[in-house]
């Protein structure tokens, strides 16, 4: 959840992750249990990943690159896209019919997003935001994860400051719930 290195670095860190719980889900068979609990691993990680952007990475696109204010809007419709996909499928159990066709959907959208960043967005941003504001914003998205919502929120709001001042709220909330309910852990 926390990596080091500017937010670039920490960012894709991050998609390496939830490729690795997708790649956990693409090689069990439909219906088997573990698929479940991978996909609300990922969903934590998504979420955190998400707001994170939300609050620091994409106002960064919008000061720093040509054309910011499109590009994060793109990707802030992205991120609703999967944030409601991922609070569908958060109402399934691996042996639903729906969670096969959820999953993979978010898997779809997850890597044409991080496909896009990491080709388009990142470049760019890399090339004209200044390298000690790359680490602080690094820093500030590692801070903002840590007290993210671990729980889609696709009416909660995607941009500053309602943003910032929500998550860590909700975050609270969700964190409870997920140590009450063992969401994301093992039976």
């Amino acid at each position: 959840m926390g990596h080091g290195g500017n937010v670039i670095d920490e960012l894709m860190t991050d998609h390496r992750e939830v490729e690795e719980f997708f790649g956990r889900i693409e090689a069990l068979p439909s219906g088997h249990k573990d698929r479940k609990l991978y996909a609300d691993q990922a969903t934590m990680e998504l979420v955190r990943h998400s707001v994170a952007e939300e609050a620091y990475l994409y106002p960064a696109v919008r000061e720093h690159v040509a054309n910011g204010d499109a590009m994060a809007d793109r990707e802030l419709e992205d991120h609703a896209k999967a944030e409601q996909i991922m609070k569908d499928l958060e109402g399934c159990d691996a042996d639903d019919p729906e969670f096969d066709r959820l999953i993979g959907m978010l898997m779809s959208e997850i890597r044409s997003h991080v496909a896009d960043e990491e080709q388009n967005l990142f470049p760019m941003l890399r090339a004209s935001c200044p390298p000690d504001a790359l680490d602080t914003l690094g820093d500030k998205v590692r801070q903002a994860k840590k007290m993210a919502p671990t729980r889609p929120h696709p009416s909660a709001p995607d941009k500053p400051p309602a943003n910032k001042l929500l998550a860590p709220g909700a975050g609270m909330v969700d964190r409870v719930r997920d140590a009450l309910s063992g969401r994301g852990k093992r039976d």
